[in-house]
């Protein structure tokens, strides 16, 4: 398999656990023609692509920032609570 895009994201949030907790089911999915990797840090989390092309890529960053939202709104609610 022949890497030919790859894009990296950070998400800065005061959850980083839970945020990468929210992700680490999706990694056992797999998007087609993508690797990703999913690293936390200390107030971030990271989230590297690497895709066979870019409609690939452009899927699976689609679908990373859209739940990593979702676990970081879930998580403010949640404190507000």
């Amino acid at each position: 398999m022949t890497v030919t895009s790859t894009a990296d994201l950070t998400v800065k949030t005061e959850r980083p656990d839970v945020v990468a907790g929210a992700l680490a089911p999706e990694l056992a999915e797999k998007i087609p023609r993508t690797r990703i990797e999913v690293v936390k840090g200390d107030g971030e989390v990271r989230i590297h692509i690497e895709a066979d092309d870019n409609n690939a890529l452009r899927a699976a960053l689609n679908s990373y920032i859209r739940w990593a939202n979702v676990a970081e709104e879930t998580a403010k609610e949640a404190r507000a609570r």
